[in-house]
């Protein structure tokens, strides 16, 4: 674990106020050079103690983002869940629902993709909503277009594009995304037509601004129940929180 001036800064005013009787801008110069020197040598044979402050501070950090995004998830309700430029797969009818904000090109996503599609498939009765967030640069932009020109012109083709492109091999493109869009049926006249007339500017900037709200910086992220879920936590830890949203409401109860 790294640590840096600011942890050790940290330790040293969790430890001050113990040991000095006045305001340090009280002190001389000889008096702060004396509590300098005793911080020192207290952090050094008692090294782990920075470890602690660094752990505290994290938990502090990741409780407030969690916080925030609790927030977010309520004030946005319909962006996040009902949103027009999103499709949900599995059970459209389902008593859980389940975001998940996306990039084609991320390779986290690609890897928690079988853990969600083994989901779907234990879990009949989850509706999974696809955020796409296309934050990996230019080639994920030009892919998610395609992806968007898809959605419009064939929805009911959009779940075997989004299965076909996150077990797809190599980088995901303009190119990769249309021929796979053309072996599906579509002709990539219709595709580039529907590029130029219906861009998805709404959609993408859509997720960028519910993204800042969250605090989601990465994918994938998920929102489940009233929380927000950053990473490939893997299905069991999803699984829980579904069963949790089921029993009290919320992903924790």
């Amino acid at each position: 674990m790294a640590l840096n001036f600011k942890t050790i800064a940290a330790t040293a005013l969790v430890l001050l106020p113990a040991i000095l009787p006045n305001p340090a801008s009280a002190l001389d110069d000889t008096q702060k050079k004396e509590i300098g020197a005793f911080v020192r040598e207290y952090l050094i044979e008692n090294p782990e103690i920075m470890l602690d402050v660094q752990d505290a501070l994290q938990k502090k950090q990741e409780e407030a983002r969690l916080k925030k995004a609790s927030s977010a998830v309520a004030d946005h309700k319909d962006a996040l869940f009902s949103s027009e430029h999103d499709i949900a797969i599995g059970n459209p009818k389902g008593d859980v629902t389940l975001v998940e904000f996306f990039d084609y090109n991320c390779g986290y996503c690609r890897r928690a993709h079988d853990d969600m599609s083994a989901l779907l498939e234990k879990d009949k009765n989850i509706r999974f909503v696809l955020k796409e967030f296309p934050i990996l640069g230019p080639e994920s932009i030009a892919a998610h277009k395609v992806s968007d020109a898809v959605r419009k012109l064939s929805p009911e083709k959009y779940p075997d594009f989004f299965h076909a492109m996150m077990t797809s091999d190599g980088r995901a493109s303009e190119e990769s995304a249309i021929a796979i869009a053309v072996g599906l049926g579509l002709t990539e006249e219709a595709l580039r037509a529907k590029m130029k007339d219906s861009p998805n500017d709404a959609s993408v900037q859509e997720a960028y601004q519910l993204a800042t709200s969250l605090g989601i910086t990465g994918t994938p992220s998920y929102i489940l129940g009233n929380e927000a879920v950053f990473g490939a936590v893997g299905s069991e830890a999803l699984e829980a929180k579904v069963a949790n949203v089921r029993a009290c409401g919320k992903a924790t109860c």
